[in-house]
């Protein structure tokens, strides 16, 4: 989604929370081009929101009271009318282009139920799933995402969080992976090193923090997940699994079964991760001015089956530049352990 053009890189002062149990702070308020951005006087980015999620809580009324989605706990009060007026802008063209229930929805499930149909003699089953990825609004990726990340989290337990942890994963994806960056969750439980879920959420195991004395391997592993997103679409794969009953039900219903999404969050913990070329990862290192050779150790300390990823390391003979601060590195080293 593009911000109407006259409100790009619109800044104003707001009090933003993180809980229901934590004092206000003054915040500068940034709105991009698909983030709200909230940041300290200082310029630290505090959290950002996705703009298609945020939720007026009150309106018609002044102050203005945001929240990045329906169940959150962050609030954000704003009283600037210029800033209003474009939280209100981006929301209603949001609106307009979502599915409008009536002679939408019934025009959407009698075009389905055709290509249904027609689908019994001309299509594969992949055809109506591409279709129906393709159709879908970004809130609702993020809607799924969340509710997907509910599902390993009863299996695998909950994301570690903590501010400052937040603080650094955002600074350290949006250093790696650039602006808009995926939101990264770190769990502590045995899991595959990292998994993408729809609405732009990388999962990765806290032991890629904790089991390391650098930032780069955790970064490594941000950009090859990355990558492994680019080649196929978090909600393709997520609908491939849940078969076209589901898939046509999300169609004409904007809803997944919820055994749809605990046998794919089963299946996303146990199924093997697809490998990504290594000439892609070699790219994309390089664009990134990573190094890949603390990346390639970590997959085999041998360094014999990443042999390629540490021959065509981009940054061989330059200086190794840190990519986070020590203290916000710290911060990811303990957040799921208390230390």
């Amino acid at each position: 989604m593009t911000v109407l053009e006259q409100y790009r890189r619109l800044e104003s002062l707001g009090l933003w929370r993180d809980g229901p149990d934590d004092q206000r702070r003054e915040v500068v308020v940034s709105l991009g081009d698909a983030t709200l951005v909230v940041s300290t006087p200082a310029e630290t980015a505090l959290t950002h929101w996705s703009l298609p999620a945020i939720e007026r809580l009150n309106p018609g009324r002044s102050p203005a009271l945001y929240a990045p989605g329906t169940d959150a706990d962050e609030r954000l009060e704003i009283d600037d009318p210029d800033m209003i007026e474009a939280i209100e802008a981006v929301s209603a063209a949001i609106n307009r282009a979502r599915p409008h229930p009536g002679r939408l929805r019934w025009m959407i499930g009698a075009a389905a139920g055709l290509a249904l149909l027609a689908g019994a003699v001309f299509w594969l089953p992949g055809a109506l799933t591409r279709q129906t990825v393709l159709m879908l609004p970004e809130a609702k990726r993020i809607e799924i995402g969340e509710a997907l990340l509910e599902e390993i989290g009863r299996l695998a337990g909950q994301p570690c969080d903590g501010v400052r942890a937040r603080v650094a994963l955002a600074r350290l994806s949006t250093r790696v992976l650039g602006t808009p960056a995926p939101r990264v969750l770190l769990i502590p439980e045995a899991i595959p090193d990292t998994l993408s879920l729809p609405g732009g959420f990388i999962v990765a195991s806290a032991a890629l923090a904790e089991d390391h004395e650098s930032p780069d391997v955790l970064a490594g592993y941000l950009l090859a997940e990355d990558v492994r997103q680019d080649a196929r679409d978090p909600m393709l794969a997520l609908l491939s699994d849940a078969g076209l009953v589901s898939t046509f039900r999300l169609l004409t219903t904007g809803d997944l079964p919820g055994a749809a999404l605990h046998d794919h969050a089963v299946a996303l913990l146990s199924r093997p991760r697809p490998p990504v070329p290594d000439a892609a990862l070699v790219e994309r290192f390089a664009a990134a001015r990573l190094s890949t050779e603390a990346y390639a150790y970590a997959r085999d300390v041998s360094g014999e089956s990443v042999l390629t990823l540490i021959e065509a390391d981009p940054m061989r003979g330059q200086p190794n530049a840190a990519l986070i601060s020590d203290e916000d590195w710290l911060s990811l080293q303990n957040v799921c352990t208390g230390g």
